[in-house]
């Protein structure tokens, strides 16, 4: 059957399928993004292998988008409740293209699909959304053949195996470990992957799954959902907490004072790991991380390769280049020998190896890769984003030392500041984000570009 165009396009956005369950997304619509899914896929792959997250909708939609995918031929391996980054080693493993039910860190009412090609490969707006959005808008045609058939799997030990095996792990100090689940996916994969190691305590927090969230959003980039955990690492006496989002494949780290650490120092740290491994190696960076990453890659001796802000452009970038690591300011981490895929609970395991190798605490650890101060991301409510930037890029005049325009629009000033200005692409937003040497030059600029900007701002440190 056909479907209104406006719907479809609102819900298949530009790296994966969101929207609001029983409003925008139901079965029949999943049913038909599942067959649309397989048509794409079925050249190259005999099945697809799909997992779902907590939500009280994933299970049924989850049915739903198989029932779809055997019905064009192809076969569908179960592997049940998943982390999305589990999800990414079954396809990987299998060498098959995957289905993740995820609405990540959106609220309870939300949910979505994550899509990939064999080998954990992204499927976005240029690699097969846009042919699902044409097909599910106009109908998706009927296979002329037999169905598919539907298996189960559990791959949930061979998951946490395969990660301890990415990491040298064998000598660790013994470390208490704070995990803050957000009742959600980690919940589940934690105790498998962590549990497993000796030297490791586990002090968890919200490991019982709920896709409601009746403690705080599962979105630990909003500091406010930091703050259990940063207490629970004080209350227990922790020497490091970790917290996780819905679908568990961002990992964002509280030292053993309460205190967040940047995702940016989180990058270098891992960074600097990977190229004791292979020296002169690629590592990417989206451009609103620290300066800190390609300063430190570049003295390690490694290649520092500069993104656009995104998943897709990482991922693109990591296949191009063959890097062996990338990271976000947004705490997502991309590995080489996790198919170039994202695995929050992977970059977790390298912080835990690189504080148990020495007797430091991680506070002190983690300040060698600390080296400027950042706004977080501000978002701007606008109605005319273009000439807001051209506003603010007025103001500054010669005082700008260099300018590119690869993601919007960064601005170097010398002497370690810089801003990024760049539009959302989904929303009448501007993103600001701000670095310099010291917290007061960080809000002295921020304040001097939000007086240039007619809006309300909320900031997400």
């Amino acid at each position: 059957m056909s479907r209104p165009a406006a719907l479809v396009q609102r819900v298949i956005k530009a790296y994966d399928v969101r929207g609001l369950v029983g409003e925008e997304i139901d079965e029949a619509f999943v049913r038909d993004v599942g067959a649309s899914f397989a048509r794409l896929v079925r050249d190259t792959a005999r099945q697809v292998v799909i997992g779902y997250d907590m939500r009280a909708s994933s299970p049924t939609l989850a049915g739903a988008f198989a029932a779809g995918v055997v019905a064009q031929g192809l076969d569908v391996v179960r592997i049940g409740l998943a982390s999305t980054d589990q999800l990414y080693f079954a396809s990987g493993l299998l060498n098959c293209p995957g289905a993740m039910f995820t609405a990540s860190h959106n609220p309870a009412a939300y949910n979505g699909i994550k899509l990939c090609r064999a080998g954990a490969k992204p499927v976005g707006k240029d690699t097969g959304l846009t042919t699902i959005s044409d097909e599910v808008i106009a109908g998706v045609p009927d296979h002329d053949g037999p169905s598919g058939s539907i298996t189960d799997r559990d791959v949930l030990a061979d998951y946490g195996e395969f990660l301890r095996s990415l990491v040298d792990i064998g000598g660790l100090r013994p470390l208490r470990v704070a995990v803050d689940a957000g009742n959600g996916m980690a919940g589940h994969t934690t105790p498998a992957v962590l549990g497993a190691i000796p030297s490791i305590t586990l002090a968890p927090l919200y490991f019982e799954l709920d896709g409601t969230f009746p403690n705080h959003e599962a979105n630990p980039l909003d500091a406010a959902n930091l703050v259990d955990l940063q207490n629970h690492v004080l209350d227990t006496g922790a020497d490091i907490g970790l917290a996780f989002d819905g679908d568990a494949d961002r990992c964002f780290v509280v030292d053993e004072r309460g205190q967040a650490v940047s995702p940016s120092a989180v990058t270098a740290l891992v960074a600097a790991r990977e190229l004791t491994r292979e020296i002169g190696a690629t590592v990417i960076h989206n451009l609103i991380t620290s300066r800190a990453v390609p300063e430190l890659v570049s003295e390690r001796g490694g290649t520092p390769v500069r993104s656009r802000v995104g998943h897709s452009y990482i991922k693109a970038l990591m296949a191009e280049t063959g890097a062996i690591f990338g990271g976000e300011h947004s705490a997502h981490y991309y590995f080489r020998d996790f198919w170039g895929a994202d695995s929050g609970m992977l970059a977790a395991l390298h912080v835990l190896a690189a504080l148990g190798e020495q007797d430091r605490p991680l506070s002190e650890m983690m300040a060698d890769y600390q080296r400027y101060e950042a706004s977080g991301e501000i978002n701007f409510t606008v109605t005319d984003a273009p000439a807001v930037i051209d506003a603010v890029l007025q103001s500054f005049g010669s005082r700008v030392h260099a300018i590119d325009h690869l993601d919007g629009v960064t601005v170097d000033l010398g002497d370690g500041c810089w801003f990024n200005l760049r539009m959302s692409n989904t929303e009448p937003l501007l993103r600001l984000n701000v670095e310099a040497r010291t917290s007061e030059e960080v809000k002295a600029l921020v304040d001097e570009i939000a007086g240039h900007i007619p809006s309300v701002a909320e900031e997400f440190t």
